[in-house]
């Protein structure tokens, strides 16, 4: 497969993993941004109430990380990005 249309599925299935936990950050006042997907690790933004928030780590890591991980199992790890 054209590693180029690879890089873009991943891409999509990673878009589809932010949406679905959107809400929950939403609802806390916060928001996510893809910032990008370098190989196998994802760089993302947080914005809002979650930029800064003491429990953004565990976020990232519980939240983010592993439902990204579950859309796009490719991807190895999710860093949030100033």
């Amino acid at each position: 497969m054209n590693k180029e249309i690879k890089h873009e599925e991943t891409v999509t299935k990673v878009l589809d993993a932010l949406e679905s936990i959107r809400p929950f950050l939403k609802k806390d006042g916060g928001d996510i941004e893809l910032i990008d997907v370098q190989g196998q690790t994802v760089l993302v933004k947080l914005h809002g109430n979650c930029n800064g928030c003491p429990m953004s780590f565990s976020t990232m890591k519980l939240g983010v990380e592993t439902t990204v991980k579950q859309f796009a199992p490719e991807i190895l790890e999710v860093l949030a990005v100033e």
